[in-house]
């Protein structure tokens, strides 16, 4: 039999108790409704200013009906009692007018709702915190293992990962650190200025540079660019089930997985960290010059005095820190990954968060332990 679509005409009685008359016609399915979907939607407009008791309906001419159908014509009737409709159509009507009127409990307030919350955190950051314990106790049997058998340690994925976080990384982090090295000379140009304490501008960048913004600058690149690749690395061998493959295998996740990409990092990040000391000082240089007169060679000169070598050394052996703890989250994050892509998109976001905010809490630590130094 051949479908017909789903036709849809309003009357106007004028004289009559029920001045609205509506006729429907045809198939009513989500086939015959999707032709005439703009029209539908003008006359539900219409029918919408009238109340439900003053429209009677004539649904005789129905043909087929499917869900598509039943909830337009529902939704439409508002529970009208006026209704000429067969007894099959009637019933499933019937049917998803009780689905649609299934009244919805309203949220209440729960005073202790803060109080859960907290604990879900706790118990969250808690989770959280074994896993990554028992992550690092792995790898330090890794660590024993290798130093026993030099031959197993996975070189290929190690060189890779310095190359891949540590040289590619240089062209955006030097260019930031040059950036952030013009910033702070030229806002420290202008307030020196004012005191004749001019050439005190090489020890505030030189130190704030070479301890604290050269690492960190390098730091939090790293979190966003080399962590988010490690757990969407991870992450997508965990929804193509290669781990589990591994494991099957009997090849160490830790060992072939994690150990390379955290040393990678550790090792790669202090390189970086210098070359982003280095783009600084030149972007510091440069603004020297031109704001305070302070020429290049009168600046190289006076470097080394103004900024200790302890201080170089502080600023490496922080790169080497917040370059595992970088390496370590993202691996950590990515190996929860979930078979979906939901999953993964939320632990690459919560990755790159925690790295970044786990470098600055690392950076404060180092701060006040290392205060009387240099």
């Amino acid at each position: 039999m051949p479908s017909r679509d789903a036709a849809l005409e309003i009357k106007t009685l004028a004289q009559d108790p029920v001045p609205l008359r509506a006729r429907a016609s045809g198939d009513w399915t989500f086939h015959g409704l999707k032709e005439r979907s703009e029209d539908f939607a003008r006359h539900l407009v219409e029918i919408e200013k009238q109340p439900a008791d003053r429209i009677a309906w004539d649904l005789t001419g129905v043909g087929e009906l499917d869900d598509a159908g039943a909830v337009w014509l529902v939704r439409a009737m508002r529970g009208s009692q006026r209704v000429d409709v067969s007894q099959g159509h009637r019933e499933i009507l019937n049917q998803v007018g009780q689905g649609l009127l299934v009244p919805q409990e309203p949220e209440r307030f729960d005073p202790l709702s803060g109080v859960v919350w907290t604990g879900e955190a706790a118990a969250g950051a808690a989770e959280h915190l074994r896993d990554g314990i028992s992550l690092l106790g792995q790898l330090a049997l890794d660590v024993a293992g290798m130093v026993r058998r030099p031959r197993e340690f996975p070189m290929r994925e190690f060189s890779a990962g310095i190359f891949r976080s540590g040289v590619t990384a240089l062209p955006v982090t030097m260019l930031v650190g040059f950036l952030v090295g013009i910033v702070l000379t030229y806002l420290s140009a202008l307030q020196l200025k004012r005191y004749g304490a001019d050439l005190l501008v090489i020890n505030i960048v030189g130190v704030g540079v070479v301890r604290e913004l050269g690492p960190m600058l390098a730091s939090i690149i790293s979190a966003g660019r080399s962590g988010s690749a490690i757990t969407a690395q991870l992450g997508v061998m965990r929804v193509t089930e290669e781990v589990e493959a591994l494991s099957v295998m009997g090849i160490s996740i830790t060992s072939r997985l994690v150990l390379p990409r955290v040393l990678a990092l550790a090792v790669a990040l202090p390189l970086v960290s210098f070359c982003t000391d280095i783009a600084a000082l030149a972007g510091a240089m440069l603004v020297s010059s031109f704001t305070l007169g302070i020429s290049p060679g009168a600046f190289l000169q006076a470097l080394p005095q103004a900024v200790e070598v302890v201080n170089f050394w502080i600023g490496i052996g922080k790169s080497v820190a917040f370059g595992f703890a970088v390496a370590f989250v993202a691996c950590h994050y990515g190996l929860r990954v979930l078979p979906n892509t939901d999953s993964l998109a939320v632990g690459v976001t919560r990755s790159v968060v925690a790295a970044i905010t786990g470098v600055i809490i690392l950076d404060a630590v180092f701060a006040i332990m290392l205060r009387n130094i240099g």
